[in-house]
């Protein structure tokens, strides 16, 4: 059923909103997805607040001509979604990856990350990086571990003084 322009015109607006909160964004080919395929894919983009919307290319480009956001239409071919990142730049890009790497139906096309539309390539190098949470993760263990080697040294030191006293009470 065709859409009326007023019905066009909230599309338009909600993307126009969505551009202006989100912090990357994936644009994904969904033409062989199956609803219950796609029905996961949200359910796992949504525990990271994160958004997949389903828009035609030409309330797309209504909405980034208003922006100023300068897209390649020609690169982005089949249906498309866009997958918006509100929390974190890097969760978009990693979920629809790992998605797609076990449902071939899900092909990443490209992406717009740090005002600049992003080329297919450099999406799946941007979500083979960590998180945000799993970087602070690996350097706060980095620089407690000697610390925490430290107390094990001392605590070994300990261990052995009681045997010995043990040992010398019997």
């Amino acid at each position: 059923m065709p859409q009326s322009k007023e019905q066009k015109k909230k599309i338009v607006d909600k993307l126009k909103k969505n551009i202006d909160e989100q912090k990357s964004m994936v644009f994904v080919a969904i033409d062989s997805l199956k609803a219950k395929e796609l029905s996961s894919l949200r359910k796992r983009l949504k525990e990271k607040e994160c958004l997949l919307t389903v828009v035609k290319k030409t309330l797309m480009g209504l909405a980034f001509k208003s922006k100023k956001i300068e897209i390649e239409k020609d690169k982005l071919k089949g249906e498309l979604a866009l997958v918006f990142g509100f929390s974190d730049e890097i969760s978009p890009a990693n979920i629809t990856y790992k998605f797609g790497s076990e449902n071939k139906n899900l092909k990443i096309l490209g992406g717009y990350f740090e005002n600049k539309f992003r080329e297919r390539e450099e999406i799946v190098a941007l979500a083979q990086i960590s998180s945000r949470g799993e970087l602070y993760q690996k350097v706060v263990g980095s620089i407690f571990a000697p610390v925490s080697n430290f107390v094990n040294v001392l605590q070994g030191n300990i261990k052995g003084l009681i045997n010995v006293l043990a040992k010398a009470k019997t």
